[in-house]
């Protein structure tokens, strides 16, 4: 190969996480239908033809970006759960830290306000996001409650509620870092970490057993 075909090479095999990348940027700043897929490419630098060698429309593209930023990390944490050794309230505190580590405290946070605003007139993207994201969520949380209550460390509690509960809060601080937290508005200041924190606190203190 010669040296001047490289950086072409290079490209190509970047060009999928470019194109996901511009399109996670302006479906958080102007929502999935107000995003046309032109605008996509140009952000990415390619054209609209190129893109769709890649992403054969505007729902696929959102597809993978969901998938990527989301329905990845739900696996790993479902895999977490398989072989965690230490109490289930450490793996709770663990499975939220690296959350908001990898998603609710980066720029794919903004999935959550694109859903929420717009999912309702789109059917078929609810269903996916449904299949994809919610019920593989609801899995995670409430097999590792499960998993507390077979331990004895935790009361016998219907598991998804709890794991609706232990969510609440997690989705709520992603809201609130692209609406409020965008905002330069006079309030109360929060820190999403130490808000998390001590909601688990509270969850625990209700979940764990008594002696």
């Amino acid at each position: 190969m010669s040296l001047d075909t490289r950086p072409r090479q290079r490209r190509k095999e970047t060009r999928p996480q470019e194109l996901l990348d511009a399109a996670l940027e302006l479906f958080v700043e102007k929502g999935f239908a107000a995003t046309r897929s032109e605008e996509v490419a140009r952000r990415a630098g390619v054209s609209k033809g190129t893109l769709y060698l890649y992403y054969p429309s505007k729902e696929e593209l959102f597809k993978a970006v969901v998938r990527q930023k989301l329905s990845q990390l739900i696996a790993e944490g479902q895999d977490m759960v398989g072989s965690f050794e230490g109490p289930t309230s450490a793996l709770l505190r663990t499975l939220v830290r690296i959350w908001w580590e990898r998603f609710g405290n980066t720029p794919a946070a903004g999935i959550h306000k694109v859903v929420i605003a717009e999912v309702r007139n789109f059917p078929e993207l609810a269903q996916f996001y449904a299949d994809e994201v919610i019920a593989p969520a609801d899995r995670l949380f409430s097999s590792t409650v499960e998993r507390g209550i077979a331990r004895g460390e935790f009361r016998a509690l219907p598991v998804h509620d709890v794991a609706h509960a232990l969510m609440a809060p997690m989705i709520f601080m992603a809201l609130h870092r692209h609406s409020f937290g965008a905002c330069p508005v006079h309030g109360v200041d929060l820190d999403p970490a130490a808000v998390l924190n001590t909601q688990l606190d509270l969850v625990l203190r209700g979940l764990e057993t008594r002696p």
